[in-house]
C-alpha cells in the first residue's frame, strides 16, 4: 500500500508581519499546494492521502475560507483524502466539521470525526485508526485505544494523530496532546502518521510528522513545505518513506548581520539574492542587522537594501539597523553655512552625548544625509 502523509494545512493563517499583498500571496499558496499534493499523488500512483490534522487555522473560519480546501480537493476525484481534527480546528458542537458535514461533502472527502478502525484498502488490508482530538487541548494519549484496537489479521495499521511525542518536545509541549513514543511499537502499527509539528521530523521507523506542505515561519525545525509519500509492503517490514518538495515559499532566517561597510552592504544583499538565485519573489527573509556605517555606504544601504532587495523578494523583515558613523568632516556636504549646515551641527552633538535623545537626533541626522543626497542626485 502506497499513499501520501500531510498536515498543518492551516488554512486561513494570518502572517503578521506581512503587507497586505503577501499576505493574500501567501494564503493563496496554502491553498495551491493542496492541487501540488494532487498531482504528486497521481505522480507517485498513490489513491489516499492522510492529512495529520490543523486543516483549518481557526475553529471558526469564514465561509468561503470553509469550503476552499475541500473544493481544492473535489478537483481529484480519482483520490481519497482522509482529514482528521486537530488542535487548531478541534472537533467541537457546531464546529468547523459540524458545519462541513452539514453543506455536504464529495464523496472522495472523508473526515474521521471518531476513533476506532476504518478499512480504507480491502485490496492491501489497509486499515485507519484515527485519533480525534474533541477539544483544542487534552492531556491523555488519544492513540492509547490503538493499541487494543481489533484489525483483521496481517492487517496494515496506519495511526493517523495530531499531538507531540513525549520526549520528542518540550515539556510543556508534551502536556499538551501527549502521543507515547513507543505507540507505534505497542498498538502494532505499520506506520503512525503525525502532525502538528511544522517540519519533517522522523521519531523512528515507524513515527513520523510530515510537516506542512507550505512552509509557514522562520523557525520551523526540520524545515517544512514538504509531504512524506509512504509505501507499506506489509505489515511487519519496514515503511519506506520519502520526502518530496512541495511548497513553493522559502523562509530564511539571517541571525547577527554586522554591517561595517559597502562591502557588507553588498555582501548581505548577493546573500539574500544567492537563497533562490532564478525565483527571488519565492523568498521570505527576516535578519538581525547592526553595525555603523558611513555616509556613503548608509545610501548604499538604503538604495540597495530597504529599496532595491525590498521590491525583489516576497517579504523582506528586518529587526534592528546598522546605525550612522558620522564626524565633523561629513558635515561639509551641507556647505560652509546656511540653515541646514547648523542644523546638521546641532543634531551631530546631540547624538555624540548619547542616551535616548542622542539615538533620536543620530536618526534625524542620517535621514537628513539621506534626504540631502537624493536631492543632489535629483539636481544632477
Amino acid at each position: 500500500m502506497k499513499f501520501i502523509h500531510t498536515s498543518d494545512w492551516q488554512i486561513g493563517r494570518v502572517v503578521r508581519f506581512a503587507d497586505d499583498d503577501t499576505l493574500g500571496a501567501l494564503q493563496a499558496e496554502r491553498l495551491e499546494v493542496i492541487r501540488r499534493l494532487g498531482h504528486l499523488a497521481r505522480q507517485e500512483g498513490v489513491t489516499h492521502v492522510l492529512v495529520a490534522g490543523d486543516v483549518y487555522e481557526h475553529e471558526t473560519p469564514a465561509e468561503r475560507t470553509l469550503h476552499q480546501p475541500i473544493e481544492r480537493m473535489r478537483e481529484f476525484p480519482d483520490l481519497q483524502w482522509h482529514l482528521i481534527p486537530g488542535n487548531h480546528d478541534a472537533d467541537q458542537p457546531e464546529g468547523v466539521w459540524a458545519r462541513l458535514l452539514r453543506s455536504g461533502l464529495p464523496g472522495n472527502v472523508q473526515i474521521h470525526r471518531e476513533p476506532g478502525p476504518v478499512l480504507i484498502d480491502p485490496a492491501q488490508n489497509g486499515w485507519l485508526l484515527p485519533a480525534v482530538l474533541k477539544r483544542r487541548h487534552v492531556l491523555t494519549d488519544l492513540t492509547a485505544y490503538m493499541d487494543e484496537a481489533e484489525t483483521p489479521p496481517d492487517a496494515l495499521r496506519i495511526g493517523l494523530a495530531h499531538g507531540s511525542v513525549v520526549g520528542f518536545g518540550g515539556e510543556s509541549e508534551a502536556e499538551h496532546n501527549p502521543v507515547a513514543l513507543d505507540r507505534a511499537r505497542r498498538a502494532g502499527l505499520a506506520y503512525l502518521a503525525l502532525g502538528d509539528w511544522h517540519g519533517f521530523c522522523q521519531i523512528d521507523a515507524r513515527t513520523v510528522y510530515s510537516g506542512t506542505p507550505e512552509t509557514d515561519r522562520f523557525t520551523t525545525g526540520g524545515g517544512g513545505g514538504e509531504a512524506v509519500v509512504v509505501t507499506l509492503r506489509g505489515a511487519r517490514a519496514e515503511p519506506e518513506i520519502t520526502r518530496h518538495r512541495t511548497g513553493r515559499y522559502l523562509w530564511k532566517k539571517l541571525e547577527d548581520v554586522v554591517l561595517t561597510s559597502g562591502q557588507d552592504v553588498l555582501a548581505l544583499e548577493a546573500r539574500i539574492r544567492g537563497i533562490a538565485p532564478d525565483n527571488p519573489g519565492a523568498v521570505l527573509v527576516w535578519a538581525a542587522v547592526s553595525g555603523l556605517l558611513p555616509v556613503e555606504d548608509m545610501a548604499l544601504y538604503e538604495s540597495t537594501i530597504l529599496k532595491r532587495l525590498n521590491g525583489a523578494v516576497a517579504c523582506l523583515r528586518l529587526t534592528g539597523a546598522p546605525h550612522l558613523s558620522a564626524g565633523t568632516e561629513d558635515l561639509d556636504r551641507f556647505g560652509a553655512g546656511g540653515a541646514v549646515r547648523a542644523a546638521a551641527e546641532q543634531l551631530l552633538a546631540r547624538s555624540e552625548a548619547g542616551g535616548a535623545e542622542g539615538q533620536l537626533a543620530a536618526d534625524a541626522l542620517q535621514r537628513l544625509f539621506l534626504f540631502w543626497q537624493d536631492m543632489g542626485a535629483q539636481a544632477g
